[in-house]
């Protein structure tokens, strides 16, 4: 029987590595021929994707990883944005990731051929490294085709950003006319220009030329695997399909790691204390706020939210995370929570609510006492919330998130706002009474959403099932992966 091999190779962020390491676990064990190996960017003080690949590399035997030697690079304090720097650091690797690649071809086997190179939305710069070793090349796309959309048709957004925007005091450009909208591929309804990422929106900065790099790159690959599923984004899939000249799309989510990081990740003390508090409440009674691996809040904020879920009245679990003391490190833990909440607070809440640091999201999310969701709406959040039928109350910080929460209220009807946009006209801050109304409407006020919710996490339950849209869309990729090769 003829074998094959496929490399990945991912942004060195556990949001981007995660989806992509678990679609490789899903396409080695869709077809027993094929074995993937993940080539590892790293950087330091990332403890969690140590801990992540060390767990995988024990329970995933068709996988393996290899760790790519350091790059000379500034540092990171010398960038805009993480985007740039991620980015530059990706395209320094090209020479090891070519010797990695070649290397393993000249050891393969006679019966085992090298059938693709995998790489993702801030990897683009080993096509490079496919065209010379004449290997395909496909995009593993870890964010919904709505931002697919965007990122394709941003060379002509930037044309329309440059006649009809102007740079603001903060450096984020403004249209001029403040009733300007954006027709964006993949989106049935125009786009506020206030929902697009902060990288596009800031010009200038080297984010953005990065972000124009990678897209005009998108269209030299085979094919374009998302994490997403049709009955989810059908309009978006049919839209970007029809109106960007986007290779083929291959829907094959959801994509998740439904053990979740309970298993791995390096700071697991609470957990068994906050189970054992999620299993006394009643069935769809709490609310769970977290904002994801890299989310955190400032104090005066999270002042604001203890005030509204006292407000509100709900049970809840609340997730904490001390922001980041540098660009690229990941939010911390607090030493004493008290010392930055209302006085009084915890003891107030003792009997309804759980303030805590890290938490095996999906394994929360699982629990059914969880009733509803304050998201940051990552694109992982989101598909894990839906997998287990928890509704979303928005909150995007950063990235693409914003607009992943207008596609939620706007386009798909799956989630109640809170915002969608982090920029409004009301400041940064979400005031104590925004988020107890968000809250209510959440947890008892809207049967339209926690209805539709349920409807799609059947289907995404049913995509992935045998005869599924999305397992019939990874045999058709495997297909494109095998032609011509005996």
């Amino acid at each position: 029987m003829c074998k094959f091999r496929v490399f990945f190779i991912s942004t060195p962020a556990i949001g981007n590595l995660v989806p992509i390491v678990e679609f490789a676990q899903r396409l080695v064990h869709h077809d027993p021929r094929f074995s993937a190996t993940i080539l590892i960017i790293s950087l330091s003080q990332r403890p969690i994707v140590n801990s992540y690949i060390q767990s995988r590399s024990s329970t995933y035997s068709n996988i393996n990883f290899i760790h790519l030697p350091p790059v000379d690079s500034p540092s990171p304090d010398q960038y805009q944005s993480a985007v740039g720097y991620i980015s530059l650091v990706s395209q320094k690797h090209r020479p090891h990731v070519k010797d990695e690649i070649a290397k393993l071809q000249q050891t393969e086997s006679d019966s085992a051929r090298v059938c693709a190179l995998f790489v993702d939305m801030f990897t683009t710069a080993m096509i490079d490294v496919a065209n010379e070793l004449n290997i395909p090349c496909y995009l593993y796309f870890a964010s919904p085709v709505t931002f697919l959309g965007l990122m394709l048709h941003l060379p002509v957004i930037d044309v329309q950003l440059a006649t009809e925007f102007i740079e603001s005091d903060n450096e984020l450009i403004v249209p001029k006319d403040p009733a300007t909208e954006l027709i964006i591929p993949g989106f049935a309804n125009p786009l506020p220009p206030k929902v697009l990422p902060t990288s596009v929106l800031k010009r200038r900065s080297d984010g953005y030329s990065w972000f124009l790099y990678h897209t005009r790159r998108y269209v030299e690959t085979k094919g374009v695997v998302v994490n997403t599923y049709r009955e989810l984004e059908k309009y978006a899939i049919t839209s970007v399909e029809a109106t960007t000249t986007v290779p083929r799309i291959f829907p094959v989510g959801p994509v998740l790691d439904l053990a979740g990081p309970i298993e791995w990740h390096p700071e697991r003390d609470q957990q068994d204390r906050i189970m054992k508090w999620l299993n006394n409440q009643p069935r769809s009674s709490v609310v769970f706020l977290c904002f994801g691996s890299m989310g955190s809040l400032g104090r005066s904020q999270l002042r604001e939210i203890a005030i509204g879920l006292e407000r509100s009245g709900f049970r809840f679990l609340w997730s904490i995370r001390e922001p980041p003391k540098g660009k690229l490190d990941l939010p911390g833990e607090y030493a004493s929570v008290e010392e930055i909440l209302p006085e009084g607070f915890l003891n107030r809440t003792a009997e309804i609510g759980l303030v805590c640091g890290w938490v095996p999201q999906v394994t929360i999310l699982a629990n059914q006492a969880i009733g509803g969701f304050v998201s940051h709406c990552g694109w992982n959040s989101i598909l894990e919330s839906l997998w287990y039928g928890v509704p979303i109350a928005t909150w995007p910080i950063y990235a693409e998130q914003q607009m992943n929460a207008f596609e939620l209220v706007a386009e798909l009807g799956l989630a109640v706002e809170i915002r969608v946009d982090y920029r409004s006209e009301s400041g940064d801050m979400v005031l104590a009474e925004e988020l107890e109304r968000g809250i209510k409407r959440l947890m008892d006020g809207d049967d339209e959403v926690r209805r539709k919710v349920k409807e799609m996490s059947e289907k995404s339950r049913m995509a992935v099932m045998e005869n599924g849209s999305s397992c019939a869309s990874l045999t058709s990729l495997i297909e494109n992966l095998t032609s011509g090769i005996s």
